[in-house]
């Protein structure tokens, strides 16, 4: 595995993200998932499974300096009177001293303005509760917006990112500005594994339309992947990715298949107006 570069964070390019995984499972797979090789790990305020997610790095034996681990604050914690005490209580159930990344859970569904989100966000890396700060589904506007309001630097935009859907305008965004773009939802809810153009690309490297979707993610530029799953079985598919390459020519009929409908997640009340 190798590590993506921003802003002076070194953050390992393939994660395990605990999104809609409940304790049981969590302690079950994450475990497991670190003692294969992951050294990424993914969670928020709003998955309701940090304490499970600390349980399970505790459990697997791996120490925790060679983790780099990540959580977010959720919307209605963004009000000075709540941002420390959440990143406070955050902390508390992962048991640990700090995190290595801590982001802004999405740009809206708060009244608070993004200027005071930042400054709060700022005070977690002066207090060494975090080493690094970003955000995530932010557009381009906001992206800049909140680079220059902020005094430490952002370095990753967490976003919505798989083959149906386009990043361009995100991914040169993180160019200019030095950052990271983080993809969840990598699968498509489900739509990759069982699609036949990935999977015929696959099998001229004996792997699955899985396994070519996550190198797809990974083998651009600054883009870091985060895979999921609560099943054990699934874990070596999903982290044998670093031993073939595609070619240009696979990794643009990828591209390809963005669809201008491709987006999955939208939330009325939380997401911005997409670029």
């Amino acid at each position: 595995m190798h590590n993506v570069i921003a802003n002076g964070a070194s953050i390992p390019s393939l994660g395990f993200g605990t999104y809609r995984m409940s304790d049981a499972e969590v302690m079950e797979v994450l475990p497991e998932a670190l003692k294969l090789g992951f050294r990424h790990i993914d969670t928020a305020q709003v998955y309701n499974n940090e304490a499970a997610v600390g349980a399970a790095i505790k459990a697997s034996g791996v120490a925790r300096g060679e983790i780099f681990l990540t959580t977010k604050v959720w919307v209605t914690k963004f009000d000075p009177a709540d941002f420390i005490p959440s990143v406070e209580e955050s902390l508390k159930k992962l048991d640990v001293d700090n995190v290595d990344l801590l982001l802004l859970h999405w740009p809206h569904g708060s009244d608070v303005p993004m200027e005071i989100q930042i400054e709060e966000l700022n005070k977690t890396v002066e207090r060494g509760m975090t080493r690094h700060i970003g955000v995530s589904n932010y557009t381009v506007a906001q992206m800049q917006k909140v680079a220059s309001l902020s005094k430490a630097p952002i370095v990753t935009n967490q976003v919505e990112y798989h083959p149906y859907l386009s990043q361009a305008p995100v991914l040169d965004a993180c160019e200019q500005l030095d950052m990271s773009l983080t993809s969840y939802y990598g699968m498509a809810d489900g739509v990759v594994p069982k699609d036949e153009r990935l999977a015929e690309i696959g099998t001229a490297h004996g792997k699955t339309a899985v396994q070519v979707a996550l190198r797809w993610l990974v083998q651009q530029p600054r883009v870091i992947a985060l895979s999921k799953t609560a099943k054990l079985a699934r874990l070596p598919e999903n982290f044998g990715i670093f031993d073939f390459e595609l070619t240009e020519a696979e990794m643009q009929a990828i591209d390809a298949m963005a669809k201008p409908d491709g987006r999955i997640i939208s939330p009325s009340d939380l997401a911005p107006e997409w670029d």
